[in-house]
């Protein structure tokens, strides 16, 4: 049997991309990674900040953007225009061939819009499809894809997606191709028994674990849909899947939560 390939998929959000010096440090770690990478970005930090600016109202609900018309230009102009262009003229900065894109682009991911259940999300899409072909295309020419958290319905229609089940969803696909490693990347040292004890990781946490933590509630209500992302690419054959801060990019030794089925 083929040996497969490593793939790193890792994921950024929360204070990283909000900081400059922060997000600076992690691309130029990110640049010297060997072999293929795939980077998703978040920033919804950033959108309200251009929503508040503008003057339109931002709703969250649990956690969760309430995505209408006004605020789905809000998200694409913040997502896929400034913050993927910052980061993949970061990356050529450090000589990493980067491509910034959403879903839309060259159709690699296809979304439908969240069914109306107790809640209404607006423009808010679920991940049907991703194009792995097309992504191994881009890497057999050595180029890096960045993706924003936005995706389409190929009828012209832009979603709202939420960044970790982007990370989740592409590292899912390109289990079977490669041997993918997926990498939650943000400020805090990874899941937390404490939210105020920085310190307090949780360094192992399978589905036992999980059902423990959850029914305790001793995880924060934010941390379970990455974690509910983390277990699904497990269970699609994801070969690890980590939860750290930025500095376990160059330093896998470093405190941190790993998952496992």
């Amino acid at each position: 049997m083929k040996i497969k390939d490593k793939l790193l998929v890792a994921k950024i959000g929360g204070n990283i991309i909000e900081n400059n010096e922060a997000l600076d440090s992690f691309l130029q770690d990110f640049s010297k990674v060997k072999g293929p990478k795939i980077l998703i970005h978040g920033g919804g930090k950033s959108a309200t900040k251009l929503a508040s600016k503008l003057g339109i109202k931002t709703e969250m609900i649990d956690g969760r953007r309430i995505t209408s018309a006004e605020n789905l230009d809000i998200v694409v102009m913040t997502y896929a225009g400034l913050l993927n262009k910052t980061i993949v003229s970061g990356l050529q900065k450090y000589n990493c061939n980067a491509l910034g894109l959403t879903g839309a682009d060259a159709n690699v991911i296809v979304a439908n819009k969240r069914p109306v259940q107790f809640i209404d999300y607006g423009y808010v899409g679920d991940v049907t499809t991703v194009n792995k072909d097309t992504l191994k295309g881009f890497i057999d020419l050595g180029i890096t894809p960045v993706f924003c958290a936005v995706t389409h319905d190929t009828n012209g229609q832009l979603f709202n997606t939420n960044a970790d089940t982007i990370a989740s969803e592409i590292a899912s696909a390109m289990s079977t191709d490669y041997e993918v490693a997926l990498f939650y990347c943000f400020e805090l040292k990874g899941v937390l028994e404490n939210i105020e004890d920085k310190d307090s990781v949780i360094e192992h946490i399978d589905l036992e674990k999980y059902s423990e933590l959850r029914d305790q509630d001793v995880i924060a209500d934010g941390m379970l849909p990455k974690l509910k992302n983390c277990f699904d690419a497990l269970h699609k054959n994801v070969n690890k899947v980590h939860i750290a801060n930025a500095d376990f990019i160059k330093d896998n030794s470093i405190k941190h939560t790993t998952l496992s089925l």
